[in-house]
């Protein structure tokens, strides 16, 4: 099935169209580790992620290249002022990313370049573009001629016709109604040693735009399909991108290109600047589990702003709490339900899947495809109250699940604790007499406690089962 993308340069919803099928190279810019990322940055990572994942349950293979960015204005002057260089500084908060990657089930991408490893290819880059007439020297730094490249500003659709010829931007980041000359090579004589490179054009070290360029075409080639990133990068960053890529090779840099809308809590963007961001530790810390968190990410369209908040949270705990249930319950049924053909259960789960795949391939609309999720779920929940699902049909049901895992990662209960603590234990037995002596208050009060401990009870005609909230 073809995959289909909102495609920023087009404006339009078009298909990936691989240069090499079935293999899909794309690159997605990571994080820039001066502090640990927050929620907001993992909205993209999160939605790149699904992307990866779609891709394979679509028939192609990946090749993805996310970066590390290790060396920027903002990263030297905190180290300096920890007292440390980049790489011890920025060494806790790689760690720090990988830990919060991992309690969101995002996929290691097949490449995690770190900047500060790649200088000898931003050397390069900076001196073709210098034998293409992309370039100026001033005060020693080395600039690119916005002037020189004519498409500059198509991506963003920037007017550059009031653009200052000659201007000059040295920070990493600057005002996107005022584009000026980006900086490729840095001479920066007041920056300590560990942050200067020798390079043919001077001692110093590189801008920020630089990098990406590097690292995608070493380890995806010089045109490859597809660059993923979050919509605040759009301008410059991606802009810069182009215009030093294309500047340097005379081809096409990527074919398409993705962006994900921001994160927004109380209806403004979440950015470290503002004080406004939480990271996944604050939240987890508040009570709420990663898996909640990614539902929530992964669950909203990524062309669509988000506004978070913690009741949003907390639906999406009580919505994985559904389908988790559910999955008990066919456990229950391939353990102990009667032999038969899997019956009306096929064509549940083969109408849920055609809904499900239709909706990724259609620019990855997650929200559709949790609707098939929840379809298949409330279905089946039917056929299980009517014993109308065989052992077979319980599998068929549950393969089906799993396979929509495959986007989400958080559609099946995790292994968790198979005992109960003393306290736990001690309200479940006194819930289990409450219940035979009919005193339901007592057990309504029982199971309040065990629900506020965070295990969840579930009465059956075999007995009561009990798990844990997620």
């Amino acid at each position: 099935m073809e995959l289909r993308l909102l495609d920023t340069m087009s404006g339009g919803v078009e298909p990936l169209q691989p240069l090499s099928p079935p293999e899909v190279r794309f690159y997605a810019c990571g994080p820039t580790v001066y502090n640990r990322a927050h929620v907001g940055n993992f909205r993209s990572f999160v939605a790149v992620d699904v992307l990866r994942r779609t891709l394979r349950h679509l028939g192609y293979t990946v090749r993805e290249v996310m970066n590390i960015t290790d060396v920027d204005d903002r990263i030297i002057q905190k180290a300096q002022e920890a007292g440390k260089d980049l790489r011890s500084f920025t060494a806790q908060y790689v760690a720090a990313f990988e830990e919060d990657m991992a309690a969101l089930r995002i996929e290691r991408p097949e490449h995690m370049p770190r900047a500060t490893d790649h200088i000898p290819e931003m050397i390069d880059l900076v001196s073709r573009l210098g034998a293409r007439g992309h370039t100026y020297e001033a005060d020693g730094s080395v600039y690119f001629r916005i002037a020189s490249f004519p498409e500059y500003g198509r991506l963003s659709r920037l007017d550059v016709a009031g653009i200052q010829a000659g201007a000059r931007v040295d920070t990493d980041k600057y005002d996107k109604e005022n584009a000026r000359d980006f900086v490729l090579w840095k001479l920066k004589t007041d920056e300590p040693a560990w942050a200067q490179w020798e390079a043919p054009f001077g001692k110093g070290r590189p801008g920020w735009h630089l990098e990406c360029s590097a690292m995608s075409m070493k380890y995806l080639g010089e045109t490859f399909d597809l660059h993923a990133g979050g919509e605040d990068l759009v301008f410059p960053h991606h802009e810069n991108e182009i215009a030093q890529s294309t500047g340097a090779t005379g081809r096409v840099f990527a074919r398409r290109w993705m962006h994900v809308k921001h994160l927004l809590i109380d209806n403004e963007t979440m950015s470290k600047s503002k004080g406004n961001f939480f990271t996944i530790p604050d939240i987890v810390g508040q009570g709420h589990r990663p898996e909640a968190i990614r539902y929530l990410l992964a669950g909203s369209h990524y062309s669509k702003p988000l506004n978070f908040s913690f009741e949003a949270l907390s639906a999406s705990a009580t919505a994985l709490e559904r389908v988790h249930g559910l999955v008990g319950r066919l456990d229950e049924v391939i353990a102990e339900g009667a032999e038969g053909p899997e019956g009306p259960a096929e064509e549940t789960a083969r109408t849920a899947r055609e809904a499900f795949d239709e909706a990724l391939a259609d620019d990855l609309n997650t929200p559709e495809a949790l609707a098939a999720v929840h379809g298949l779920v409330s279905r089946a929940n039917t056929l299980v109250a009517e014993r109308a699902l065989t052992r077979a049909g319980a599998r068929r049901v549950r393969q089906e699940l799993e396979a929509m895992d495959g986007i989400f990662a958080v559609l099946l209960p995790t292994a968790v604790e198979d005992r109960l603590s003393p306290e736990e234990q001690q309200l479940f037995d006194a819930r289990q007499d409450a219940r035979r002596r009919r005193e339901f208050a007592r057990a309504d009060e029982a199971r309040a406690k065990l629900e506020t401990l965070g295990v969840v009870l579930e009465d059956t005609p075999k007995g009561t089962r009990w798990r844990r909230k997620r």
